[in-house]
């Protein structure tokens, strides 16, 4: 471990992105028996594992208080996923098992999940972008026939495990404590929301449920939700990239607000959140546990905005708030004012290309300067390149406030280029106020030999990352 750079403790063995050889595998598994109270081993990301692990896997006998084995992105081999699944057989106590990012799995889960004992008492699965089949849905059934104990349900970034969702969500029922499920990007399809739905009414105890970036269940939501309210215990709902449709928003705009216990919600990249007709929108007062509330690039209007605005009056514990991408804001920004105002937990607000004015920045930094917003660490305006120089020169000058600020971006487009102009002089002067920054995005932002010098300057102890391009 000193070898590695690492500190020595006898629980947990973590050797994550250390460069290790085939030889430092051997050497690790010579430890194993001098080790009984490991609890933890963590190999992730290092790519030599792979092919090598039979070699590991034949002592962990002497570990066997073994909960944790984090294997992502190992370049895993056939023959290391047969090792695995002999491994299973000795070690007990497992509770969380992360396979992610290793493509080779493909086609061979059932190598694995054909071991596991009835009762396994696995809590955590994670195998994240494994390039799955359809075969590997059928063992995933069949591993929650055994795995009742199972709370962490992560198959993220599998394209072709979609047309195996029914099989699988049949299955569920047989993991009722189950917390969180993750099915971003797993082709799904209208069918497979159904099923999923109907397999809803048994998790009960469900946490987070995301599935994101599947484009084939619009218009599907409105025959497959009937279950979804029923999660009292639900804190975080991702839906964005999902193609909803109006009448997908509809059936929405009832559900969520029924999700008493919801703290986050994204709604991202759903053109229809802003042109539907139905107010979900306004609906989110009855959410007031909602910490998180991202709808970017949602088409909204100035109707829809107007709706949010009022319903964020009743989120008293709201921490981020992303507005990016929607153009309405620009001009428009004063219609969250009395939000803003009682926003006292606000810690991330990004307007990234919303068309925004002079006006609205002087509205932020007024805002500021009359007590509001002091938790603000995260700002983001970048790709708003219809702010004047006096537009920025006003909100440099009222920067200096923010004083628990880390990250801001005032980048512009990339097609763009612009000279910083006399307001530079202000965002110096601003800067040296604002010691938590730690980020700071300028890209497109023209600077002169001299403003450049000035920069370094203040980046002189290199504790903070400063981008720009031009």
């Amino acid at each position: 471990m000193e070898k590695l750079g690492k500190k020595p403790n006898s629980k947990n063995l973590d050797l994550n992105n250390c460069a290790l050889s085939a030889a430092d595998i051997t050497e690790l598994a010579s430890l194993l028996p001098f080790l009984p109270e490991l609890e933890e081993i963590s190999l992730s990301w290092n790519g030599c594992v792979g092919g090598t692990l039979k070699a590991l896997t034949v002592h962990l006998h002497h570990v066997n208080l073994l909960k944790v084995l984090r294997l992502n992105n190992c370049r895993l081999t056939a023959e290391d996923v047969i090792s695995l699944g002999e491994a299973f057989e000795i070690v007990s106590q497992l509770e969380e098992l992360d396979l992610s990012w290793n493509s080779n799995i493909g086609g061979k889960l059932s190598l694995l999940t054909k071991k596991l004992q009835e009762g396994c008492k696995l809590k955590c699965l994670k195998i994240t972008d494994c390039n799955l089949t359809a075969k590997d849905g059928e063992s995933l059934a069949e591993l929650l026939n055994v795995t009742p104990n199972l709370e962490v349900l992560d198959l993220s970034i599998n394209k072709n495990i979609g047309c195996s969702m029914k099989v699988i969500a049949q299955d569920l029922k047989n993991v009722p404590g189950l917390k969180e499920l993750n099915l971003h990007m797993c082709g799904l399809k209208q069918d497979s929301l159904q099923g999923l739905d109907t397999a809803l009414q048994h998790l009960a105890e469900l946490r987070k449920l995301d599935i994101s970036c599947n484009r084939e269940i619009g218009g599907g939501f409105k025959a497959s939700t009937a279950h979804l309210a029923s999660l009292k215990n639900l804190e975080v709902l991702d839906l964005h990239q999902c193609c909803v449709t109006e009448e997908d928003m509809t059936v929405l705009s009832q559900v969520i607000p029924l999700l008493s216990s919801l703290q986050e919600l994204n709604l991202s990249s759903n053109k229809n959140v802003g042109l539907s007709s139905d107010p979900l929108l306004g609906r989110l007062r009855f959410l007031p546990k909602l910490k998180s509330v991202t709808i970017s690039n949602c088409g909204l209007g100035e109707e829809s905005l107007s709706s949010l605005a009022e319903a964020a009056l009743h989120l008293p514990e709201l921490e981020i708030l992303d507005l990016s991408w929607n153009k309405c804001v620009g001009g428009n920004l004063k219609l969250l004012l009395g939000a803003l105002k009682l926003a006292t937990e606000i810690q991330v607000f990004r307007l990234s290309s919303c068309n925004l004015v002079a006006e609205d920045l002087a509205l932020l930094t007024s805002l500021r300067q009359d007590g509001h917003l002091a938790r603000l660490q995260k700002l983001d305006l970048s790709y708003n390149n219809n702010i004047s120089d006096e537009g920025w020169a006003v909100f440099c000058q009222g920067l200096g406030a923010f004083k628990e600020l880390s990250e801001l971006d005032v980048s512009l487009r990339p097609s763009s280029c612009r000279d910083c102009g006399p307001w530079f002089r202000e965002l110096l002067a601003a800067l040296a106020l604002l010691p938590a920054l730690v980020e700071l995005g300028m890209q497109r932002w023209t600077l002169s030999e001299s403003q450049r010098k000035q920069m370094e300057g203040f980046n002189q102890d290199n504790k903070r990352n400063i981008r720009f391009d031009c």
